[in-house]
């Protein structure tokens, strides 16, 4: 997530806060379209994965799918 932050607050000009209040309306909204099976994915696509090594979220989403 702190990468989307940074983003949002470098290419947006939103402050941290901002950024953050953003984040958590956006994950609401979609948590709020999709099946429960589908929360963890959606909060591991936007936690910060520091101890994951891969560059890859789609692929890390992935393997909740078997993939």
């Amino acid at each position: 997530m702190e990468e989307l932050i940074k983003k949002l607050t470098g290419e947006v000009g939103l402050t941290d806060e901002q950024a953050v209040k953003t984040i958590e309306t956006f994950k609401e909204f979609i948590m709020g379209k999709v099946p429960p099976m589908m929360h963890p994915m959606i909060e591991n696509f936007l936690a910060d994965n520091k101890d994951s090594d891969s560059d890859d979220p789609l692929g890390d989403m992935m393997k909740n799918f078997g993939g």
